[in-house]
């Protein structure tokens, strides 16, 4: 399927590694002319060669911290008038309330919510203008589902979500859609480590900490980036202009509810 967006600029927040530069993958590989962001810019590198060798084309890197305003101006600097803006960051620390301070959740709200919500307020005029704009903002399973230990991430990006369903009530008016995407469990550097800390906690190898993981999903295995990433581009594209203000399970399968 032609997706439609064959030459629309791609700006994907925190991408070096994981599912951020699984959707930057995906955007390129689709035509879109892309950057990426991080604050590490050895890291950025070695992903953008990553793409190009998985899709024969370059694209362009940001280092930028996006929860700092220099940052977020860095980006706007970089591509004033992106067409598609992908929202992402490393999430907080797990826990329970005890052990987050005021300043972890000054430092939670600024990365997962204040972050995206400033680039989105600084994106959405110019693509309301040019009458296409798809905004995705990657969020988390755990905003329709928080478990005991993820009430810190849960609450922030709550607060994304519910500003993103307010906000693309009028933007989709001029074919401006707003959604988010809820992973759980991909096979990422994140789901790596957590099968390594268990395998200590546990005295397990490594091995069979991660099929344990997977054994939490109702597929039973790992979600793949490249899934994830390939969904992230959908949203993106031209048929997709009639989905805005939605929340994407991607979790296969695992999600109790109905709704």
């Amino acid at each position: 399927m032609d997706l439609g967006i064959k030459g629309r600029k791609a700006v994907v927040c925190a991408s070096s590694q994981g599912l951020g530069l699984a959707c930057a993958t995906s955007l390129v590989r689709e035509g879109c002319k892309v950057w990426i962001n991080g604050r590490t810019e050895s890291k950025l590198v070695e992903a953008a060669r990553q793409i190009e060798a998985a899709t024969g084309h370059r694209c362009e890197i940001i280092v930028a911290d996006i929860a700092t305003e220099e940052g977020r101006e860095k980006i706007l600097a970089a591509c004033p008038d992106a067409d598609i803006l992908v929202n992402n960051n490393a999430g907080p620390e797990p826990g329970k309330i005890a052990d987050w301070s005021y300043e972890d959740w000054q430092e939670a709200v600024e990365s997962n919510m204040l972050a995206p919500i400033m680039l989105i307020k600084a994106h959405l005029p110019g693509m309301r203008q040019r009458k296409f704009g798809r905004i995705i903002n990657i969020t988390s399973a755990m905003v329709k589902s928080p478990s005991a230990t993820m009430g810190l991430s849960a609450a922030v990006r709550s607060g994304l979500t519910a500003l993103s369903k307010s906000v693309q009530k009028d933007s989709v008016i001029d074919n401006v859609t707003i959604n988010n995407l809820l992973p759980e469990r991909f096979d990422t550097d994140r789901q790596r480590f957590m099968a390594e800390r268990m395998s200590q906690r546990e005295s397990i190898t490594v091995e069979e900490a991660r099929k344990r993981i997977a054994n939490t999903i109702a597929a039973k295995r790992l979600g793949k980036p490249n899934e994830f990433g390939d969904a992230c581009a959908y949203l993106c594209s031209e048929q997709a202009s009639f989905i805005s203000g939605q929340n994407l399970q991607l979790d296969g399968g695992s999600y109790a509810g109905l709704v």
